[in-house]
């Protein structure tokens, strides 16, 4: 199931340490040279822990940056919000058009080996690191002073705990290693634990080490920003909870009473817990706890600070106090190469990568927070379809008209930023803006800073609204502020009593549903969180019905018309909800049982 190597020792490349062996002189290699031992590691000697910190970043590597990850393209271009814009079968296709198999996979994101080599590096980092005689020390959540290696037991479990979840979302029950790392000749059949089992060791793990972490603000940032803390462990249980109480797991399984891929029967209290873990950290950390914590926003000072900014800078309780866990990425211009609009040239010139289709287009409302014909003040200008509308979707996406790189694109037909003569071209008449810098009135790109941004404060609202919605039979006064901060945020007009910020008030519970989930795809779009929505909410096979649609925008002489056409067509079969365990897990293992259907 998972690498296994001798206890003794670690391979170089497996661990990714650079260590350089020295052959004897003779020829004679008394231990085989790209090994290290864990002796070596883990030494009793190396009191400022050297050795094991690179370890320790090695299974830090195993947390995915999302960037264009998935074959180069965002996973989301998998989902109804976008597609890609390759033309020669890109993983994102195979897994919108359902072109995989146990054994014919998508790597890109099934990720079982990535995420079981993850768990065995922080199994043996767990098992060895208190050898290490730290003179390092650290304050941990509660204020006492450690040695760093309690810390890095911690953070390790925490990780863990994290892989442990991506292959829950993705595969239901997986097999739990314990503190187990296994060596050759060991018998490796071990079966699938149930669903339920998994959400219970993640959630009693996360329990067990949040306050053995940091927390935010922490003296030495700079050097630890990246590591989780205390905030991230609350923020992880919150997600985890949130999946097990939904439909995929909870209420609709896709084989009734398989325990291995969801609880043996709803429990309507799985929502309640949900809620419970949200509102702890919005209790503790929000705007009404110590205030660590809260949406990035615009001061009264005229800082321009906007919802974009969330992805442009590191952790600040002042600038950016969104930010609970991310992964680090570079400062450069990668992200706007990758995705930023064809037609410029030299460093300008970017490769469109991820294309919003019209769908996600159409789940932005006006910015009174009603969508035009329903209810709103404002209505669709069919010669500017971008007008009046929530400001979220110009941080989010790039249309025609839009101003970027001091120019104003034409993404009509044949326009110079979409030259349709090409094989690669924005069939959706879209390209993508989030992650960018703010590149609108510059005229070239510069080096920015791109985190992948893996919890932030908004999901803690969105994951509360959800869950106490679905736990109570009408929405509360505390779901409608949830979404009202998420919107007040925006930029949306706060309206009156009658439909603050767009909001109907005394909503149906069904009501509020549709809106908290049209809330979470526009306020999450691109963050990984779609493709996994529609799956949890055992939605998909309806998503997909129908086609993806886009935008054939033409321009005659002063007329420019907007005409919807479909660029894409699919069909989700009800097997898909879930990953097929590797074939060839299955073939040596009699005790792993392979997904429904697969």
């Amino acid at each position: 199931m998972i690498s296994m190597i001798r206890n003794k020792y670690l391979t170089l490349i497996g661990v990714g340490l650079l260590f350089t062996a020295v052959s004897c002189t003779d020829g004679y290699e008394p231990e085989p040279v790209e090994l290290v031992s864990i002796d070596f590691v883990f030494s009793k000697t190396d009191s400022l822990g050297t050795n094991a910190v690179k370890f320790m970043n090695n299974i830090y590597a195993t947390l995915q940056n999302g960037h264009n990850r998935v074959g180069s393209d965002y996973l989301d271009a998998a989902s109804d919000d976008a597609i890609s814009i390759n033309v020669s079968d890109p993983d994102v296709y195979k897994l919108a058009m359902g072109r995989y198999t146990a054994s014919t996979r998508v790597e890109s994101d099934m990720r079982w080996k990535e995420y079981y080599s993850g768990i065995r590096k922080a199994n043996i980092l767990i098992n060895h690191i208190d050898v290490v005689p730290f003179m390092l020390t650290y304050k941990n959540a509660k204020g006492e002073t450690k040695p760093l290696n309690v810390t890095m037991k911690a953070e390790a479990r925490f990780l863990r705990a994290y892989f442990y979840f991506e292959l829950v979302k993705r595969y239901g029950g997986v097999p739990l290693m314990g503190d187990d790392v296994h060596i050759l000749g060991d018998d490796m059949e071990i079966p699938r634990n149930f669903f339920e089992t998994c959400v219970h060791y993640i959630c009693d793990e996360l329990d067990d080490i949040k306050d053995d972490l940091r927390t935010n603000p922490m003296p030495d940032f700079e050097q630890y920003a990246h590591t989780p803390t205390r905030e991230a462990c609350l923020a992880l249980k919150s997600r985890v909870l949130l999946y097990a109480a939904s439909p995929l797991f909870n209420e609709r399984p896709i084989e009734i009473g398989n325990e291995l891929i969801g609880y043996a029967s709803y429990d309507r209290e799985r929502w309640n817990d949900a809620a419970k873990a949200a509102k702890t950290f919005i209790d503790e950390y929000g705007p009404n706890g110590n205030g660590a914590y809260g949406l990035t926003q615009s001061t009264s000072d005229g800082d321009n600070r906007d919802f974009r900014d969330v992805f442009l800078g590191f952790y600040n309780k002042t600038n950016n106090p969104e930010v609970i866990f991310y992964r680090p990425g570079g400062e450069d211009k990668s992200i706007e190469s990758n995705n930023g609009p064809l037609g410029f040239s030299g460093d300008n010139l970017g490769k469109g990568r991820t294309l919003p289709t019209q769908n996600l287009v159409d789940a932005f409302p006006m910015k009174d927070g009603m969508f035009a014909g329903q209810g709103s003040k404002y209505t669709l200008n069919q010669s500017n379809p971008y007008e009046n509308r929530d400001p979220r979707l110009d941080y989010t996406i790039l249309h025609h008209g839009s101003s970027w790189l001091n120019n104003t694109l034409d993404i009509s037909i044949g326009g110079v930023n979409n030259p349709s003569n090409s094989a690669e071209y924005s069939k959706t008449g879209y390209y993508m803006c989030k992650f960018m810098g703010k590149f609108g009135e510059e005229s070239q790109y510069g080096n920015k800073i791109h985190l992948w941004v893996m919890f932030r404060y908004a999901e803690m609202l969105l994951n509360y609204a959800e869950a106490m919605n679905e736990y109570l039979s009408s929405p509360s006064q505390d779901v409608y502020d949830a979404i009202i901060a998420l919107r007040a945020r925006a930029g949306i007009e706060s309206g009156n009593d009658e439909s603050p910020y767009g909001l109907k008030k005394n909503m149906t519970q069904a009501e509020m549903r549709e809106v908290i989930q049209n809330e979470r795809r526009i306020e999450m779009a691109f963050e990984e969180q779609r493709y996994w929505d529609i799956r949890r909410w055992r939605i998909a096979e309806e998503i997909f019905k129908n086609p993806l649609e886009g935008l054939e925008i033409r321009v005659k002489g002063n007329t420019t018309s907007f005409n919807e056409v479909d660029v894409l067509s699919t069909t989700f079969d009800v097997k898909r909800y879930l990953y097929p365990i590797p074939y060839n897990e299955v073939v040596k293992n009699d005790n792993m049982i392979q997904n429904p259907k697969w």
